[in-house]
């Protein structure tokens, strides 16, 4: 049964006068496909806009990949957020333009990387300490790397931040209008060349070290490796956090990732958006090369005078017909196809794991926690890893970054105490060459974990309740085509992205394969509402 959330749209102080493309009408003047982030910040500034917005969308819930759910049956009141897990690179500016407050919770410290003898790091605010951990451990030229690195990204980073709620331009028009002169070419190259190349610019001694930058920032989500074009770019995006208090990192959102996605849908349905659960689209209906409205899974047709898709490009092509759309636009598309190769699996554990390297507790738990193979190893066994993916074979060691937010956020445990956890692992892929995900994944679940005791033994008995999404999982669970978290790979940057309009009247994207990326961001539901007005010459009245 559909079932539509409606608020009376409110009456908008100040509001300039439609456009006469947009005149009173019972229809809507906007639908908007799926209710996962970008959707919801499109359709809340469209609807305090003045137009009657409609979001449709397939599941009994909205929030797309950024959603927390309660998927264990041996813990059935533990929650976790099953997709996108914490909060980093959307812009602050664009919540104050929303009005949403999210209830952040910073990591200090934010990164730990184990080893299975004595050595490790904890990555916090307290910078003696951690050069202290670096020059036991590791070295003085390491040191020295890390925070020449961080000094250069930060810079960068605040260079290229206003950049993110404006249409795309080309890389050396973003280099020149926005970057100091002194960082252009390098921004340049950063995004245009391997992480490999960026990283050894700093001459880190350890290859450990430049392994976990380049694992957790450069190659998140993307189906690419050391020496793949692109996955500066990559890099760059994951270091984009300007969340306040966040200096830097990643925030856990208490209540889960579900959190930013409810609050959003609040401020859409203040706004006066219409919000539509169990409204499955089945096509998008297309008449002389005008939108006209889409047709549900009931046989319902809806009519509306523009539709934007949160979904991703795929899926909006699918459902526009791909012959509705010049050669030229499909070739595109096409040559940005890659097969997601990310797989989470998803944990309850009735207590904290016990590191061999740090068995005392000092908010290692807390942490992204980074488990990569041993140090003279690490560097080939990432390239074999992802060459081994390549040829459909799952890898003996995958990078692999560990999560326990129970420990930041108590507020999604049960009652008996237990711990949310994830493995988020990197890369596996999407289509198995000798055998089936059927077939392999609860061994390879067990693989995995074995990799976990290695760091801290035990981990395996500790764990109540698994629930894994691999690529074709993330595809069929979050609707996302071929199991990809970021839509497009993030290889692709500035205007090289998918564009919010398309060349049929009225259809527009707000993916997170349009710009800035893929991730939990939000600036492709401003970029493509504010693109939508301007064809229906509308000023945007948060401007």
């Amino acid at each position: 049964m559909r079932w539509c959330n409606h608020i009376t749209r409110l009456k908008q102080v100040g509001t300039p006068a439609l456009g006469k493309s947009f005149a009173t009408s019972s229809k809507p003047d906007v639908l908007v496909l799926g209710g996962g982030h970008n959707g919801l910040v499109a359709a809340t500034l469209l609807a305090r806009q003045g137009l009657q917005v409609q979001v449709l969308e397939a599941k009994d819930t909205v929030g797309g990949a950024c959603k927390t759910e309660y998927p264990f049956k041996n813990a059935p009141g533990l929650g976790t957020s099953t997709g996108a897990y914490l909060l980093g690179v959307m812009p602050p500016e664009l919540l104050k333009i929303l009005g949403v407050d999210m209830p952040l919770k910073r990591r200090d410290p934010h990164y730990f990387l184990p080893t299975t003898g004595k050595r490790y790091l904890l990555f916090g605010s307290d910078l003696e300490a951690m050069k202290a951990q670096f020059l036991k451990f590791f070295s003085h030229q390491d040191w020295k790397a890390s925070r020449a690195l961080q000094t250069e990204i930060e810079a960068i980073r605040d260079d290229i931040a206003p950049s993110w709620l404006q249409h795309p331009l080309s890389l050396e028009q973003t280099a020149d209008k926005y970057v100091r002169s002194s960082l252009q070419q390098t921004f340049v190259d950063l995004c245009r060349q391997p992480v490999a190349a960026y990283l050894d610019r700093f001459e880190f001694k350890s290859p450990l070290l430049k392994s976990m930058y380049a694992v957790t920032d450069g190659f998140s989500g993307l189906n690419g490796s050391w020496q793949t074009p692109g996955t500066g770019m990559n890099f760059l995006m994951h270091n984009m956090c300007r969340l306040p208090g966040a200096d830097g990192t990643w925030m856990v959102v208490e209540g889960g990732m579900g959190t930013v996605t409810q609050r959003l849908a609040h401020a859409a349905r203040q706004a006066g958006a219409t919000i539509c659960t169990d409204s499955r689209v089945d096509q998008i209906l297309i008449q002389d090369n005008i939108t006209r409205g889409v047709r549900l899974s009931s046989g319902e047709e809806i009519m509306a005078k523009a539709v934007m898709v949160n979904a991703d490009p795929f899926t909006l092509r699918r459902l526009a017909g791909s012959d509705t759309f010049p050669q030229t636009f499909n070739d595109r598309l096409d040559n940005m196809k890659r097969d997601g190769t990310t797989m989470k699996v998803n944990m309850a554990l009735r207590d904290l794991p016990k590191f061999t390297c740090l068995p005392e507790r000092q908010g290692q738990h807390n942490t992204t926690i980074h488990l990569l193979p041993e140090e003279d190893q690490v560097e080939q066994a990432i390239t074999d890893c992802f060459e081994d993916v390549q040829q459909g074979r799952l890898p003996a060691f995958p990078t692999i970054e560990w999560y326990i937010h129970t420990t930041v956020d108590p507020s999604l445990q049960d009652k008996e105490g237990n711990h949310n956890s994830a493995l988020f692992v990197q890369w596996v892929p999407y289509t198995l060459a000798s055998s089936s995900w059927e077939e392999e994944e609860s061994k390879y679940v067990q693989h995995l974990l074995s990799i976990c005791d290695r760091f801290a033994p035990g981990t395996s008995d500790l764990v109540l309740d698994t629930f894994t999404l691999t690529p074709p999982k993330i595809e069929s669970h979050f609707g996302i085509t071929r199991g990809h978290i970021h839509h497009i790979d993030n290889a692709f940057g500035f205007d090289q992205r998918f564009p919010y309009s398309t060349p049929v009247d009225g259809l527009y994207s707000a993916s997170a394969g349009t710009h800035p990326g893929g991730s939990v961001v939000g600036c492709a539901g401003h970029n493509a509402a504010a693109e939508l007005l301007k064809d229906f010459q509308l000023k945007p009245n948060w401007q």
